[in-house]
């Protein structure tokens, strides 16, 4: 003869849906910390001490890929243009072969990144 337990079915489901949920919260946790920005790539397509000089290259860059992010910084004494979101060098790397021509110095750098669109 033996001995059985009475198990509840939904146990599991619930304590999994538990799980999830707290995972969910630290995500969510993570990214107000991180502003959502991770590891990633970006393109640095000029740097110089003149500032209108770097306005001048965001601006023509903007104007000839709308679609890829621009971002200025200053790194002293430099502004610097970095452009594009990239989880991977090799899609940072996709982005610099289309753009050397137009931008002959440009290279890849590792950067905190903005998520992409889906």
């Amino acid at each position: 003869m033996g001995l059985f337990s009475q198990e509840n079915p939904n146990s599991n489901a619930i304590q999994t849906s538990l799980k999830v949920r707290a995972l969910q919260e630290k995500k969510e946790e993570y990214h107000k910390r991180t502003n959502g920005e991770s590891d990633g790539y970006r393109v640095k397509i000029h740097f110089g001490s003149d500032k209108s000089k770097a306005k001048e290259v965001q601006a023509k860059f903007s104007s000839q890929y709308n679609d890829v992010p621009t971002y200025e910084e200053y790194q002293q004494p430099n502004f610097v243009i970095m452009v594009g979101d990239y989880k991977t060098k090799l899609e940072a790397y996709e982005l610099l072969k289309k753009i050397k021509e137009d931008y002959p110095y440009a290279f890849i750098v590792k950067s905190r990144v903005r998520p992409t669109k889906l």
